[in-house]
């Protein structure tokens, strides 16, 4: 037996294990016998984020519990489905095969590509026949989060071809926006004013996109470097036993910078 199908035949039976157990406490479990797959969406929601939370930190054991939590809603939901007659997991690994082995024409066809940028566009491309109803953006979930809809919209655009390809036209449109920005800013027209916002945040992340940074992972750092930064402000204030508010800007700016000499 090779190294390979060892390994796979320990993660079929871990996901067997799983099943009997998932299977047991749906006919058993008062709680989890009356969930239905709309009373689980919310849970659902939570467990990604958690998910999304222990990758930011890069915290490897929290990421193993947080993707098992997923993998029992994935479970849980395959479940409620064969119980309904609609299909169960085997349908769902069947269906996830086989879209694979479609969007990886270049391993599983005669098709050849240079890069994973063009791996990429094939699969955007294959993706949009495969959908046929709607467009080339059809597939984009209005629910997204935007900073995430608009990274995933400019990807879906650029898999067609609607992308810049060279850098500073990009960096010029950032550069345009913030002067359209400005000029609303100075004309006072609030209308205005929040669409050039917006034009400045999408041109903003598109500039992140062709820089192969994750824009929502950057903003996440900067937050939580606000956060510690801010924090010292608290701190100081608290050691002078004083409230924020009495501190003048200038007093916070210094403390400020002084965290940013810290690690």
């Amino acid at each position: 037996m090779t190294q390979s199908s060892s390994s796979i035949d320990r993660h079929l039976q871990a996901l067997r294990d799983v099943l009997e157990v998932l299977y047991r406490l749906r006919r058993e479990c008062p709680w989890d016998r009356k969930q239905t797959w709309a009373s689980l969406r919310p849970y659902t929601i939570e467990e990604l984020y958690e998910l999304v939370e222990a990758l930011a930190n890069e915290d490897r054991a929290a990421v193993r519990e947080e993707l098992g939590d997923v993998l029992m809603h994935i479970v849980f939901y395959a479940r409620i489905a064969e119980e309904q007659g609609w299909f169960d997991l085997a349908d769902v690994a069947h269906s996830l095969k086989e879209k694979l082995i479609r969007r990886h024409p270049h391993i599983f066809g005669d098709t050849s590509v240079k890069d994973a940028d063009e791996v990429a566009r094939n699969w955007e491309q294959i993706k949009t026949k495969e959908k046929k109803a709607g467009g080339v953006l059809a597939g984009v979930p209005a629910a997204l989060p935007s900073i995430v809809k608009a990274f995933r919209l400019q990807e879906k655009a650029a898999g067609v071809g609607f992308d810049w390809p060279e850098m500073p036209p990009v960096i010029e449109k950032v550069e345009e926006e913030l002067a359209e920005l400005k000029t609303s800013i100075q004309q006072k027209d609030p209308s205005a004013i929040e669409e050039e916002v917006g034009d400045l945040l999408f041109s903003v992340i598109n500039l992140a996109r062709k820089l192969g940074v994750d824009p929502d992972g950057a903003l996440e750092r900067t937050n939580r470097k606000f956060i510690r930064r801010f924090e010292q402000i608290e701190a100081h204030a608290r050691q002078a036993g004083r409230a924020l508010d009495q501190m003048g800007l200038e007093e916070m700016d210094r403390i400020w910078e002084d965290s940013k000499k810290k690690p």
